[in-house]
Formats: structure tokens, C-alpha cells, sequence
């Protein structure tokens, strides 16, 4: 009887935690996790001027900022963020895409500071991409991560801590094997 009651204890203690009301009130990751959804859209990719489909992505996580083209102080802030967050990554940054998606007929400023180096400059004012990226005032507000899929799956808050991002960003790198489940397809 005593091994039977020590070898079901286990079970029971799981199953009275699971259905009890006790909840933890706080959260692993710094982000707030959005509901999953597949962003679909395109936009005109502004360093070559050919059309830019979130599955020219596929295989790479995204961190997009959407802003306007003229790029004021906090837009310059959200990039420089998304640099520092993927370089901190080490041999992992590869594995991260970085995309600014111009909500506006404005057109960015090229090479106008080390922020803008390696970032997909995109416009995306027609192309059905900017309604998909929710907000509570305005998207200029966040940074939002995409998995490799095309997922939208993350929302950095305003003005975030650098360090808390490049944090959640490693424990998604770390935990998502997908690309290497995938094979090398998936990375071209």
C-alpha cells in the first residue's frame, strides 16, 4: 500500500495543481506574446526595387519595426535596439533578419547611420502587410518578432530594455530548432 500511495503521488499532485486555481502571475519572457498568426502582404523592397514577400524571410527569425520613412529619434532607437539585440547574438545573428517596414510615401534616408546597415527596407503602404501588426495606440510603438515560418508570434514594448530583448530573442534561438529540422531549403 505505502508504494503504491509514494508511486501515485506524483500524479495526484499534478493533477490537483493543474486543476486548482493557482496560476503563476508572472511570465519567463520580457515580450509579450502575441496570438499566432501568418502574415501575409507584400511591399516593395527599397534597396532594389523588386517585391518583398514575408516568405523571402522564411528560414530566419525578424525583428520589424514599422515607421515612418523620415525616421525620427525613437524610429533611429528601435533600429539601433534590433542591431544591438541581433549582434549580441554572436554566431547565432545569421540565424536573425532585421526589416523596417515604411508605412508612408516618405522614403528613408540610405546609410544614413550603422542602425540602418543589413536592414530590409521595405514600403509597405499597399500591400496589405501593415493591418496585420496589432497595437494598442500605433505599431510605431513596438518591435515585433516573426518566427522562421512567418509567424507573427512577439511584441517588444515601447521603449524597451535592449538587454531584456537580446535575452528573449537567445531563448528563441536557442529553443527553436526549426531551420535544422528543415534542412538547408528552408535557409535560401
Amino acid at each position: 500500500m505505502l508504494l503504491l500511495l509514494v508511486m501515485s503521488a506524483p500524479f495526484v499532485a499534478s493533477y490537483a495543481l493543474y486543476f486548482s486555481k493557482i496560476r503563476p502571475d508572472s511570465s519567463v519572457n520580457y515580450g509579450e506574446l502575441l496570438k499566432v498568426k501568418t502574415l501575409s502582404g507584400n511591399g516593395l523592397n527599397l534597396s532594389d526595387d523588386t517585391i518583398f514577400r514575408i516568405r523571402d524571410l522564411r528560414g530566419k527569425w525578424a525583428l520589424i519595426s514599422v515607421d515612418s520613412g523620415a525616421c525620427d529619434e525613437y524610429c533611429r532607437k528601435k533600429l539601433y535596439y534590433m542591431r544591438q539585440a541581433r549582434l549580441v547574438q554572436n554566431a547565432e545573428r545569421d540565424r536573425i533578419e532585421r526589416v523596417w517596414l515604411v508605412d508612408d510615401p516618405e522614403t528613408p534616408a540610405v546609410g544614413a547611420g550603422d542602425e540602418f546597415e543589413g536592414v530590409w527596407r521595405i514600403r509597405a503602404t499597399d500591400g496589405g502587410m501593415l493591418e496585420q501588426f496589432p497595437a494598442d495606440v500605433t505599431p510605431h510603438d513596438h518591435i515585433y518578432v516573426v518566427d522562421p515560418i512567418g509567424n507573427l508570434m512577439m511584441r517588444f514594448p515601447r521603449n524597451p530594455d535592449p538587454a531584456l530583448m537580446a535575452k528573449d530573442i537567445k531563448r528563441l534561438l536557442k529553443v527553436s530548432q526549426l531551420e535544422h529540422a528543415l534542412g538547408t531549403d528552408m535557409k535560401h
